[in-house]
């Protein structure tokens, strides 16, 4: 017969996890309504959104909103700021790397201080730098470009990137490092034939961190930008709301179609996402 402490500890456990699927039920309602009645209202006319309200499910699927989003420059924006992240993101995860080994592997007299520089530098306020920035796109001649906005995404996004990884593989084994040095592997042979492969949880969550950053960056793209040939999804929804700010319907249907990636970003990369952060807490 069980005791009384074992009954009542199995009722806590099982009310644990009653309370805990109530809490992401509920969670996942307030997270996702805000997404689902977008999409319910960009499939609206303008009409039927201004007699039914938000919340009134439309009558008729309408996907008009959509085929004036797409005839208004969305593909321009949509490749600048795919261009724009592929760019970046690359730079950013192999720099990043570049910098996190030695910094994490190899001893040096000037290991720390220069960790500390690099951790510092996340201090620095973007908007301190805005003017600056813009004065080299400038003498550059790099503004009203697409590479003028790939730098700052890549050096603002570097000290957390570099920091978060050095701290990723100084948990990865140095056993393996050393047979591979045993068998004549130099450092930088070492770096992309043990090192990088080991690291790739660490780097693909980084990878999602950042994309997602650098796809809703706005603020320099509004600064180092003013044609529509340079400029990307979130000026094209700023520039949408100034231009059709009483059609919801069709700003919403915009929203949709600028989240669409992010959103697949996260569904194809969240097991990746997963171990990364497990592996990171577990070798913290």
């Amino acid at each position: 017969m069980k005791s009384n402490a074992a009954i009542y500890g199995k009722k806590k456990f099982s009310l644990f996890w009653v309370l805990a699927i109530v809490f992401a039920v509920v969670w996942l309602v307030i997270a996702g309504a805000p997404f689902v009645f977008q999409i319910f209202t960009s499939l609206k006319t303008q009409g039927e959104f201004i007699t039914g309200g938000l919340f009134k499910i439309p009558d008729r699927l309408s996907f008009e909103n959509y085929a004036t989003v797409m005839q208004g420059g969305f593909y321009r924006y949509f490749v600048n700021s795919v261009i724009v992240l592929a760019v970046s993101l690359t730079l950013l995860l192999f720099i990043s790397a570049f910098a996190a080994y030695p910094l994490s592997r190899m001893q040096f007299k000037l290991n720390r201080p220069i960790f500390g520089a690099i951790v510092a530098t996340m201090s620095i306020p973007i908007h301190i730098t805005l003017i600056p920035v813009f004065m080299m796109s400038i003498r550059m001649n790099v503004y009203d470009n697409v590479i003028a906005v790939i730098g700052p995404n890549v050096a603002f996004n570097l000290p957390m990137s570099i920091f978060i990884l050095t701290a990723f593989m100084q948990g990865l084994s140095k056993e393996i490092e050393e047979a591979a040095e045993i068998d004549g592997c130099g450092k930088f042979a070492a770096f992309f034939k043990v090192i990088f492969p080991l690291s790739k949880s660490g780097l693909a969550t980084l990878g999602i961190y950042n994309g997602v950053v650098i796809w809703n960056e706005f603020i320099f793209v509004m600064i180092l930008t003013q044609s529509q040939k340079s400029r990307t999804l979130p000026l094209a929804i700023w520039e949408y709301q100034g231009q059709y700010s009483m059609n919801t319907p069709l700003i919403m249907a915009l929203l949709v179609l600028s989240s669409l990636p992010v959103i697949l970003l996260y569904v194809f990369g969240q097991d990746k996402l997963v171990k990364g952060m497990m592996a990171g807490a577990v070798k913290g």
